[in-house]
């Protein structure tokens, strides 16, 4: 069982619509239990970072995600999801993230020209081949939706970057641990690649 994390946050519809695409059923889900249960994890997301984080704890959801992650349970995250698997979000002052990954989430600095949130269509970069990323071409097109976005403190987990005005982190991989910036099930036929990787893994 694929297990969507529902913490109140998100377009959770339109991720367990792209996994169904792919013919794999995914569970929206907030209950601990169920998280627990799950072969996979996904943890979407969009909104506010303290927000996030206050939801899932106050869900009881903080612990069966970790645990998920632990255990080397195949586990995606999904942009606001991405970063909460973060240290230190600087987002409307700074807030404690899952602390999964050594780093900090920081507004994109930009000169004129630049638009926040940086919205639409833009490249992935690969600079690691992740298990997820079969199939997907150098230079794919992918949809982002942001105003923050990571900086991994190891850059050895970052698994593809994008540019916008610099390059930045888009994607991380460690072990079965994936988390993405862009919204896969936004993304078209290579987004439900993606999709269709991780269920398969």
């Amino acid at each position: 069982m694929i297990a969507i994390i529902d913490y109140g946050m998100g377009n959770l519809r339109s991720v367990q619509k792209g996994f169904e695409r792919v013919g794999r059923a995914a569970v929206v889900t907030s209950d601990p239990a169920e998280v627990r249960r799950a072969a996979k994890v996904v943890l979407p997301g969009v909104g506010a970072f303290e927000d996030a984080m206050a939801e899932l704890a106050r869900r009881g959801l903080v612990q069966p995600v970790l645990e998920a992650i632990d255990q080397d349970k195949p586990f995606l995250g999904i942009c606001l999801g991405l970063q909460l698997l973060f240290e230190t979000s600087h987002e409307n002052g700074r807030h404690a993230g899952l602390g999964v990954l050594a780093g900090d989430v920081v507004r994109f600095a930009l000169p004129p020209g630049y638009t926040v949130p940086h919205m639409g269509w833009n490249q992935l970069l690969i600079r690691r081949r992740a298990p997820i990323l079969e199939g997907i071409a150098e230079g794919t097109q992918v949809y982002f939706v942001h105003s923050y976005h990571v900086v991994p403190g190891d850059a050895g987990v970052v698994a593809t970057e994008t540019d916008y005005h610099e390059p930045f982190c888009s994607m991380i991989w460690r072990g079965n641990l994936f988390a993405t910036q862009f919204h896969p099930e936004k993304s078209q036929a290579e987004g439900l690649k993606i999709l269709r990787n991780f269920a398969a893994l």
